[in-house]
């Protein structure tokens, strides 16, 4: 008789949510400090920013970007953006291949023979790339005002914005990484999968090129995705107000960016609950 590939759901007793949150709450420093061994995983998606900061910020130290009377320094001009692409790393990259590697390498195999609810392990994931994600920022806005001089914002209202995109892309990044961890077909391959498509993302969301430079089609095509949106959000809460002209329309699209990320947000949760096994169904 063939076997019939059964719902991570269905292969453990459900638990209490007290206990299954206990559970997942308590698996966040595992997952965090399993993250901090991985050297490869700390260079690529904790210190990749703080890199990228500091080669913009020296490149092109000697010019100044913005509207004549508001121009700022290279530093705080690649701020907002490294801090988002910081986010999608450790979301969407470090889930996506990590997760895809226990699959292949048979953690979740064993996982699943354990009483661990799923909830628990998401909820292992998302507090690890929430910490790292807090830890990472700090850095990056640290190195900013200390070795490149730049001005942090002094109104309320911008560290406002700087906390819900936050945190709304974090929590976006985090479940849409534990949904792609699905395309890889082996731990192998998973590097090779996934960070091309995050390197992409990049390129056309505003984080190395200034996204009015692309083509208006291919400002439409990131504008489908969370990425454009963070870097936006990020660029309202870290530049001046006079920057605001310089984006698609006139204006930072902080309602939109909400409306797209909070979207992305329900399409993972759904992606997640359908394709996420402690083995894969061809496993």
């Amino acid at each position: 008789m063939n076997a019939v590939a059964t719902p991570a759901s269905a292969w453990v007793t459900p638990l209490p949510a007290g206990r299954a949150l206990r559970i997942g709450l308590s698996r966040i420093r595992y997952e965090v400090l399993g993250y901090f061994r991985q050297t490869d995983t700390v260079f690529f998606t904790f210190l990749f920013p703080v890199l990228m900061l500091t080669i913009f910020s020296t490149a092109f130290s000697s010019q100044s970007f913005g509207p004549p009377g508001d121009e700022v320094t290279a530093a705080a001009y690649y701020l907002p953006a490294m801090l988002a692409a910081g986010i999608l790393l450790s979301g969407v990259q470090n889930l996506g291949v990590d997760i895809a590697v226990e699959r292949s390498d048979g953690t979740l195999k064993r996982l699943g023979g354990t009483p661990l609810p799923v909830t628990s392990y998401f909820i292992g994931k998302i507090g690890q790339v929430f910490v790292t994600a807090v830890l990472q920022s700090a850095l990056i806005i640290a190195v900013s005002a200390i070795a490149f001089q730049v001005p942090l914002p002094t109104d309320a209202s911008a560290w406002l914005t700087f906390a819900w995109v936050f945190l709304l892309g974090v929590a976006t990044s985090a479940v849409l990484g534990i949904a792609i961890s699905a395309l890889p077909r082996s731990g192998k391959s998973a590097t090779a999968v996934i960070i091309p498509i995050a390197l992409v993302l990049q390129f056309i969301s505003g984080v190395y090129l200034s996204f009015t430079m692309l083509p208006e089609w291919l400002q439409s095509v990131a504008g489908v995705f969370p990425l454009r949106w963070m870097a936006s959000g990020m660029r309202a809460a870290f530049l001046p107000a006079s920057f605001e002209a310089a984006e698609p329309g006139g204006s930072w699209g902080l309602a939109t960016g909400a409306l797209v990320l909070a979207a992305w947000l329900v399409v993972g949760l759904v992606a997640c609950r359908l394709t996420f096994r402690w083995i894969r169904k061809d496993g």
